[in-house]
C-alpha cells in the first residue's frame, strides 16, 4: 500500500481509511476538520497527472464508479497523525503497524545504500588489484619462458 509520489513514500487516503476501518468519506472529513494537524509534509492532494499515472500503475477504476475527487496521500507522519485524529482502537493498532512498515522500509533503504557504498569500495579495490596483477604478470611472464638454448657447438674442424 505504500507508494512513492514526488520522491516521498506515501499511502493513499482510501488505503488508510480501509486500514482504520472507516469509509474514505468519513476519513477525509475527519482530516478536513483537523486540517491544522496536517501540514504539507504530512498530507497533500495528488495532481491530475499523478493520479492518472497512479491509476495506470495500480489498475484501479478508470472513472466508472471510481473517485470523483483527486485523492489525498499521507506520509509516515501524516498516517500517524490520522490515527490520532480518528482515535479508535483499530486506528491505534493500525498506526503502530503503519509506523513499523515505514520503519522497515527506511531500514531496507539504508541497508541498500550501505551495500551500494560497500560494493563501490570493493570494486575500487578489485580494480587496483587487477592493475597490480597485470604489472606482476608482465614482470613474471619473461621469467616463466623457457631459457634460450645455448648455441650448439658445430661438429667438425674449425680453424
Amino acid at each position: 500500500m505504500i507508494l512513492t509520489v514526488r520522491e516521498t513514500r506515501v499511502i493513499l487516503d482510501s488505503d488508510l481509511a480501509l486500514l482504520y476501518g472507516v469509509s474514505t468519506t468519513v476519513f477525509n472529513q475527519a482530516m478536513k476538520r483537523n486540517r491544522e494537524r496536517f501540514p504539507g509534509s504530512f498530507m497533500f492532494q495528488l495532481e491530475r497527472q499523478e493520479f492518472t499515472l497512479l491509476i495506470s500503475q495500480t489498475v484501479t477504476s478508470k472513472g466508472r464508479g471510481g473517485r470523483r475527487k483527486l485523492p489525498y496521500v499521507f506520509t509516515e507522519h501524516g498516517a500517524l497523525m490520522a490515527a490520532n485524529v480518528l482515535n479508535s482502537p483499530k486506528a491505534v493498532k493500525m498506526s503502530v503497524a503503519l509506523i513499523e512498515a515505514f520503519v522497515r522500509l527506511r531500514q531496507e533503504f539504508m541497508t541498500t545504500q550501505a551495500l551500494a557504498r560497500r560494493l563501490a569500495e570493493i570494486e575500487k579495490t578489485v580494480m587496483t588489484h587487477d592493475q597490480a596483477l597485470v604489472k606482476l604478470f608482465a614482470v613474471i611472464k619473461p621469467l616463466l619462458a623457457p631459457p634460450p638454448e645455448p648455441p650448439r657447438k658445430k661438429i667438425g674442424f674449425h680453424p
